[in-house]
């Protein structure tokens, strides 16, 4: 792409040099020299920038630029930002569509512009693969499942049959979509265990991105959804019938249990256990480590909650304190 057509996208401002240089990658990728994109966020390292190799510079609004500079040089607001969306961009020149002799399409499957179905790769009966949208080596998408526009499905996802992906989502190596709910009904006088039907789907919005070897079940009658924008990092599992929020952020081996919530902007860290029919607010922080109980609520919004049960960071960390000096009082 050019600098040009990503400030035409991104905004920005071109502050020095020519808007056809055409940028390959960004800085990192192995580019060679004139061809890669790099960006200073600070005065210093923005000063190194522009005194690099690169073929264009993401700077801070007002950064002066010396005369001799010969990269095309941006200014935003946030360059970091700009930087990231730009790699994006950059990066989503797909390939020309195509199916491998060995991928599977089952019957009644419809395959829109400029798809790509790797080795091995199998798309079931009725499905439908929205134009420009990878499916990569060994996948297997269900049947009468929907993937969107512009996505792209790594190595060795499954996407169990009737799931709905919306566009620009990214599902990484190994996820599992769309799977049975951990739900059964114990027999009171014999003690055997029956599956509750599972025979809700999932539903994921666009521009999610799931990590690799997460798990989402689908719903038990209803559904399981995630909404636009939020990131799910490796090793995550979701249960049935639950309902994540917008830009939500959850990082690796967390738990979340069946039908409970949790609101737009949230944050969640590694390790995290969320019980069943419980609720996490918009916006809340959760620690790593910490855990929400079955059916409660949490909603201090921005607060940084730690602990189980979970509770504001200073709470948690007096209650600490406490235990401290009692545990000394008593080895005294």
């Amino acid at each position: 792409m050019t600098v040009g057509q990503l400030i035409e996208q991104l905004g920005g401002e071109l502050l020095h040099g020519d808007p056809e240089t055409w940028l390959d990658g960004v800085e990192g990728m192995g580019i060679e020299p004139g061809l890669y994109l790099v960006f200073g966020e600070t005065p210093g390292r923005a000063e190194s920038a522009l005194r690099g190799e690169a073929g264009a510079a993401v700077v801070p609004v007002g950064t002066p630029v010396p005369a001799e500079c010969e990269l095309a040089v941006i200014a935003d607001k946030q360059p970091r930002l700009w930087f990231a969306k730009a790699a994006l961009r950059i990066a989503d020149r797909m390939p020309e569509g195509g199916v491998h002799t060995t991928a599977v399409i089952g019957e009644g499957a419809r395959l829109s512009e400029g798809v790509s179905v790797g080795p091995g790769a199998m798309v079931g009966d009725g499905a439908r693969i929205g134009s420009f949208t990878r499916i990569e080596a060994g996948a297997v998408v269900g049947d009468h499942a929907v993937v969107g526009r512009h996505c792209r499905i790594h190595p060795r996802v499954v996407v169990y049959p009737g799931t709905l992906i919306g566009d620009r989502v990214v599902v990484f190596a190994g996820a599992v979509l769309g799977s049975d709910g951990f739900g059964y009904v114990r027999d009171r006088e014999t003690g055997e265990y029956t599956q509750f039907p599972q025979v809700g789907r999932l539903a994921i919005e666009d521009d999610v991105e799931i990590g690799a070897n997460t798990t989402i079940d689908g719903g038990a009658l209803t559904e399981t959804r995630i909404r636009r924008g939020t990131k799910i990092d490796n090793l995550v599992h979701i249960g049935h019938n639950c309902d994540i929020g917008e830009d939500v952020v959850i990082a690796a081996q967390t738990g979340i249990s069946g039908s409970s919530t949790v609101g737009n902007g949230a944050v969640i860290a590694g390790q995290v256990g969320i019980g069943d029919h419980a609720h996490v607010g918009p916006g809340v922080i959760l620690g790593g480590q910490a855990g929400v109980l079955s059916g409660k609520t949490v909603a201090t919004t921005g607060t940084v909650l730690w602990g189980t049960p979970a509770k504001p960071l200073r709470e948690y960390l007096r209650e600490l304190a406490t235990l401290a000096r009692l545990s000394r009082r008593k080895k005294d």
